[in-house]
């Protein structure tokens, strides 16, 4: 069905939907390539919610070439009024002959919409190209469609023997300035970075994009004034954070998710979401599903190793990402995660090792849940 063309500008769209990975965020990373015969005539990709679409962008590249055209597309091209206009309009407006789309959309209210529209114009669509790499791109947007719970990416960072802070709590830094730099990139890419208030106690941390930390490379491709800052949220149980902590001077949306509400005193500018107890703390899938009720696909998780276990053993993590430092730090200092309570190993917690790589001093695992 796929020539080898084909896989060549369908390999190109996919390129161009990562150049919108630290801005598209709630909506989804998307690319799109237009040719006539031999030669690509338009591309785009989608930057920010509520501004035009990647086959806009490609759509306008091309022009009147566009008629007769193909169009290869990451995603089945939308079919429904949004903030933007349906694509599928757009593309059967334009008059192309042919769209090459790498997967359907994952939304069941609209799945195969965008298709068929297309088919029922006349179009020849061609469904399935590069779909693993496509759905890469989008594992957050793609979960919560699916099963209303956002991509869970927890980060830790540990010492050769497996902990995280010192006995008395001291852990800047295990790890050194290249991996702290590495973290920025993680950042900017999620919906939110969660944590608690017993870190924001412990540490008074920003949790927010530093982008003097990007790389280089980074920084040649983007713009200051293009950063999307994450939402920050809290989990406090009990609402123990103060307005004077450092997050809430810096720019970005704060989120406090509490199990007391009437006791939190931060101002009108902090959204406050209640969700119930759960044995000593809060009830974490519905946490989640709350926040991915407000439009959260992706999150990052940065905190101690209570909320680690929690997070572990309700088998809530998607993807775990660990920053191991050539230290040791003996048997009094703390774990990377706390739970218990496990009789067999059919119990434990298992990942699949997806990457492997140097990080400066320090080595970055990355797995993915089984």
């Amino acid at each position: 069905m796929f020539s080898q063309f084909d896989t060549d500008m369908m390999s190109r769209a996919i390129d161009l939907a990562k150049r919108g990975v630290y801005t598209t965020a709630p909506n989804p990373n998307v690319g799109c390539v237009i040719t006539q015969g031999d030669d690509i005539v338009g591309e785009g990709f989608h930057f920010r919610a509520g501004e035009p679409h990647a086959e806009v962008f490609a759509l306008r590249a091309a022009g009147e070439k566009a008629n007769g055209a193909i169009a290869y597309v990451t995603l089945e091209p939308c079919s429904h009024f949004g903030r933007t206009p349906p694509c599928a309009d757009a593309l059967i407006a334009a008059n192309v002959s042919r769209v090459v789309c790498a997967m359907v959309d994952p939304n069941p209210n609209v799945a195969g919409r965008g298709i068929q529209r297309l088919r029922d114009a006349g179009i020849q669509v061609d469904v399935g190209l590069l779909q693993p790499q496509a759905e890469a791109l989008n594992p957050g947007f793609i979960k919560v469609m699916k099963t209303g719970m956002p991509y869970v990416q927890l980060k830790l960072a540990a010492s050769l023997d497996g902990r995280t802070a010192l006995a008395n709590g001291k852990s800047q830094w295990i790890t050194g300035p290249e991996a702290r730099a590495d973290v920025q990139v993680f950042r900017a890419k999620a919906g939110a970075v969660l944590s608690t208030s017993q870190t924001v106690l412990d540490d008074n941390p920003s949790l927010n994009v530093r982008w003097e930390q990007f790389p280089l490379d980074v920084q040649a491709d983007y713009d200051i004034k293009t950063l999307r800052q994450p939402i920050r949220v809290i989990l406090d149980t009990d609402a123990k954070v103060k307005i004077d902590a450092q997050l809430f001077s810096l720019d970005g949306e704060v989120l406090l998710v509490t199990a007391t509400p009437q006791a939190v005193s931060l101002g009108d500018d902090v959204e406050v979401i209640q969700v119930n107890r759960q044995g000593n703390g809060l009830d974490l899938s519905a946490t989640l599903r709350a926040l991915a009720s407000k439009g959260i696909n992706h999150i990052w998780v940065e905190a101690g190793a209570t909320l680690a276990g929690s997070l572990l053993n309700a088998d809530l993590v998607d993807e775990l990402i660990v920053y191991q430092a050539p230290k040791l730090m003996g048997q009094d200092a703390r774990a990377l995660a706390n739970f218990g309570g496990l009789t067999a190993m059919e119990q434990v917690p298992s990942f699949d090792l997806t990457d492997v790589c140097q990080i400066g001093n320090d080595v970055r695992l990355r797995m993915k849940k089984q």
